[in-house]
């Protein structure tokens, strides 16, 4: 875990402006340190060892509290920026973590762990308050002011400079002994936040088949259990920033007290003036107090290192390649080519080399068992995938030499289990913000006869409102059917030249699965290319041929 992290200040430009403030921040901190080292020593010894009254050194104690008031307000200064350098760093790296890993789509970790990634751009992201608003700052000032203070020492006592210059690398090297064994219990904990994370999500999606079964109970106590771990991982990092703090306090006092030794002996046997020897002993414990602070903010801040480990690890992900062409113009047909693809890390392939044409206005249904490569394939025409072998063919020319924007205008998508969302994220939205969802500037005239299309626009317009009828959080309240079909409006008011479907009529019941039948075979009519996922009988009796996904059988 590195003190400061290049890519911090490439993924966030706000970092930079913040790097330059503080840097010269630190440069005004050590002056005045000198300056309020030198001014106090003046006071003491002209009070001590001159014999000068109150009067006489009236404006030397005055510059001393000057300079005191100058110090606060200078650290005041500092963390003010600190903290609003961290509100826009956060906002960059929130937005560029989420909009990646909305970019790599399912495949990605928005898709594969989608509370890992809620919690990394919440919780994890304001975690780096701590870093910027403490550790940052406290790391400019671990390097200007112990420089400034040894040059300013070698002027007037050479022995302790030596001393203070041999002590002073002891400091960072126990930090990085202690940090290399704090970044293992951070790493713990996160591991376990985000097990927690997860495991929540999955609760609240699944509450209520486990309140039919009575398992609800089992679960609060697994998710009490999670959290037990959580708490033991926490208190174990701040253990250990505890005594880490302890024992660069240990190290940085008898490192001080070396330099007392040194100069109260020769300060007995005449060796060194008293004024000389005062202002070495103030200035000593200067240089050693902003590099302990550092070791002491390191803790705090990281927990929010550790979260900016995790975005730039999202950030780094490289995205699907896009193309140049535009989309070919008319109808639409698409020629799978041997189209294989194996996941990084596994040796066994996810898709087996298939080959397949579908043309316009047919519909083509995707069958095999679960596991064969349907939804891989399916992934690989939306553009998430990049195949590992073969091609897709698009009209004659190769999908990937298209635009991705321009391929996924042409696409209406549904998967198996959609979210019925609005484009603003609205907490509860209408059914017409729903369907509206990639293609806003659609009319409710065209709603309504998406809706009709997808069978169900006569329930819909049976509604007091309507389309404006507002749907509760994920669309909960309607049936699945209901969801299923109104998914299917969404793709169809964009007038799509080419329908993927997953699996649209899983769970369905009879009424409902006829009309999502009905649906694919009108969008088929008029001249839609269809790729269909089908497990069930109805939607592959309409289907103009089957391709066994998962099997050296092709179409």
């Amino acid at each position: 875990m590195r003190p400061l992290d290049p890519r911090l200040m490439r993924y966030a430009r706000s970092t930079r402006g913040f790097l330059i403030a503080a840097v010269l921040l630190g440069v005004v901190t050590a002056l005045l340190v000198i300056l309020q080292a030198r001014a106090l020593s003046s006071v003491i010894v002209d009070v001590t060892a001159n014999g000068l009254g109150f009067s006489e050194v009236r404006g030397l104690v005055i510059a001393v509290a000057a300079l005191l008031a100058a110090r606060a307000a200078l650290a005041w200064l500092t963390e003010i920026a600190a903290f609003r350098s961290s509100a826009a760093v956060k906002e960059e790296l929130r937005t560029a973590a989420l909009a990646h890993a909305l970019a790599l789509g399912p495949q990605g970790p928005a898709g594969t762990d989608p509370a890992g990634v809620t919690t990394l751009v919440t919780r994890g992201v304001d975690a780096l308050d701590a870093y910027f608003s403490r550790y940052l700052p406290q790391l400019m000032l671990a390097v200007i002011v112990p420089i400034t203070v040894l040059l300013t020492m070698l002027g007037q006592d050479i022995l302790s400079t030596v001393i203070v210059a041999i002590t002073i690398p002891l400091i960072p090297l126990f930090m990085i002994l202690i940090g290399m064994y704090t970044k293992s219990r951070v790493d713990r904990q996160w591991k376990t936040l985000a097990v927690l994370s997860g495991h929540f999500l999955d609760l609240v999606a699944g509450l209520p088949t486990l309140k039919i079964f009575g398992r609800a109970k089992s679960q609060a106590e697994a998710i009490a259990a999670v959290g037990d771990r959580y708490r033991m991982s926490t208190m174990g990092v701040l253990r250990v920033s505890f005594l880490s703090s302890l024992a660069l306090e240990l190290l940085a006092t008898l490192s001080v007290a070396l330099v007392a030794v040194s100069v109260g002996l020769r300060l007995a046997e005449g060796q060194i003036a008293f004024g000389v020897a005062l202002f070495v002993l103030l200035l000593a414990p200067e240089a050693y107090l902003p590099i302990r602070l550092v070791g002491q903010h390191f803790h705090a801040a990281a927990e929010g290192l550790g979260a900016a480990e995790r975005i730039f690890a999202i950030l780094e992900t490289p995205l699907p390649t896009s193309g140049t062409a535009p989309m070919p113009a008319g109808a639409v047909t698409i020629e799978v080519d041997h189209l294989g693809h194996t996941y990084a890390g596994s040796d066994d392939p996810a898709l087996a080399p298939t080959s397949f044409t579908v043309a316009p206005g047919s519909i083509t249904a995707l069958v095999g068992l679960s596991g064969g490569g349907k939804s891989t394939l399916l992934n690989v025409l939306l553009g998430f995938l990049t195949p590992t072998t073969g091609d897709v063919r698009v009209s004659g020319g190769s999908l990937a030499d298209i635009r991705t924007e321009d391929w996924r205008a042409s696409i209406g998508w549904v998967p198996q289990s959609p979210v019925l969302v609005a484009a603003d994220l609205t907490d509860n939205p209408t059914i017409a913000q729903v369907v509206r969802l990639g293609a806003p500037e659609v009319t409710d005239v065209k709603i309504r006869m998406a809706l009709a299309d997808a069978g169900i626009g006569e329930e819909i317009a049976a509604l007091p409102l309507g389309i404006e009828t507002t749907l509760n959080a994920d669309g909960t309240g309607l049936s699945r059917g209901q969801q299923q079909r109104i998914a299917i409006a969404r793709a169809l008011v964009r007038s799509p030249r080419v329908l993927l479907l997953d699996e649209p009529s899983a769970a369905l019941d009879t009424d409902s699965e006829d009309a999502v039948v009905t649906a694919v075979r009108n969008a088929a009519v008029r001249g839609c290319t269809v790729i269909v996922v089908a497990h069930r009988p109805a939607l592959v009796e309409i289907a103009d041929q089957v391709v066994r996904v998962g099997a050296e059988i092709h179409a």
